[in-house]
């Protein structure tokens, strides 16, 4: 997964390494080197268990040559799987597009570490030491306004850089965003992301955590767009907005049926191809006439409900893009979204620390 340039330093026992995912140049212990001219995983500390991704465990850990902190992601291994090396086609998946994308509001990916078997492959990601899921579990107050329009601004900036790369993330909420101590968002959890864009590539339905899934996902349709993750974009905005989930949906019927009360049961004439959606075809869906955002969310201003409804459109073809949102008055209008750096440390607000 890495480089060597064949090129020892004047210690005999140490070697120059040039890792492919961040382009640093290292000076290492030979024996750090692992298999495959990857790192072994025995050169890094975990220190704790920290969460679990769609593919995979994540561990806090220590680099032992750099002394940096990290997050090492152990790859779940299908043993049913013939994959080569008995690697994931996930796994394989997270890592190249993880390669292919370098911005300031995605994770991280430094490098890879190995075991001597097959069956322990690590990736080795930046470390955050917090997501937005667990701060919102432990905070008693919403989060002010100028915070909620800092972190959708740069999830909207992380997501724009994504989608202009053709890649759709395909499991975006609360948990799958983390901060860093200087309040930069970064989108993780790359486990389903996909490649779009060919419209013969059906892609399977069962993916986006229910909470967050669109309506065409939840009706069959197998064609994907960035418009999947724009959905969730309204979701993730109206929890921060409300400081609770927005639609729950207990089964993938009660989610049809709390979209439909929240937005009104969709048409042919604000989405033309809805009778084609393969699950209609066995469903009776509620009637409901009224849009009711406006009514859930009493306090918002004008703007905020117009983005929340270009967000929410039924038609994926007529939701609104990442680069869109990030034009919309929503972002201009008082308050101005604050700077990252004072996020979650205003006056008069105990941060909770996690022990983490």
């Amino acid at each position: 997964m890495t480089s060597n340039d064949e090129s020892s330093s004047n210690t005999t026992n140490t070697i120059s390494y040039v890792s492919i995912f961040s382009g640093q140049t290292l000076i290492l212990p030979q024996e750090s080197i692992g298999y495959g001219k990857c790192r072994k995983v025995n050169d890094y500390v975990k220190m704790n268990r920290i969460g679990e991704g769609t593919y995979g465990v994540v561990y806090r850990a220590r680099d032992n040559v750099s002394s940096e902190i990290v997050a090492l992601k152990r790859v779940r291994i299908n043993e049913k799987t013939t994959e080569v090396c008995g690697i994931s086609e996930s796994a394989l998946r997270e890592i190249t597009l993880l390669k292919k994308v370098r911005h300031q509001n995605l994770v991280l990916l430094k490098d890879v570490a190995v075991t001597r078997d097959h069956k322990g492959i690590f990736l080795v990601m930046e470390f955050c030491d917090r997501d937005l899921a667990a701060i919102l579990d432990h905070m008693d107050t919403p989060f002010a306004l100028p915070d909620i329009k800092c972190m959708t601004k740069q999830l909207l900036e992380g997501l724009e850089h994504l989608h202009r790369h053709f890649i759709i993330h395909r499991d975006l909420k609360v948990s799958n965003l983390l901060l860093t101590t200087d309040g930069i968002l970064k989108i993780a959890d790359f486990g389903l992301a996909r490649m779009f864009g060919d419209e013969e590539v059906v892609m399977t339905t069962r993916v986006v955590t229910l909470w967050y899934r669109p309506p065409e996902l939840l009706f069959g349709c197998k064609k994907q767009s960035s418009g999947i993750d724009m959905w969730a974009v309204g979701c993730i905005l109206g929890e921060l907005l409300l400081h609770r989930p927005l639609m729950p949906g207990k089964t993938e019927i009660d989610q049809i049926d709390k979209i439909i009360q929240l937005l009104g049961t969709p048409t042919k004439l604000i989405w033309p191809e809805i009778e084609q959606m393969p699950l209609l075809k066995n469903m009776d869906l509620k009637i409901q006439q009224y849009n009711n955002l406006k009514r859930v969310f009493e306090s918002a201003s004008p703007a905020a409900l117009s983005l929340l409804n270009e967000l929410f459109a039924y038609d994926p073809a007529r939701r609104m893009t990442a680069s869109a949102a990030l034009r919309h008055p929503f972002f201009t209008e008082l308050p101005l979204p604050c700077d990252p750096s004072l996020m979650l440390f205003h006056p008069g607000r105990q941060l909770v620390k996690l022990n983490r």
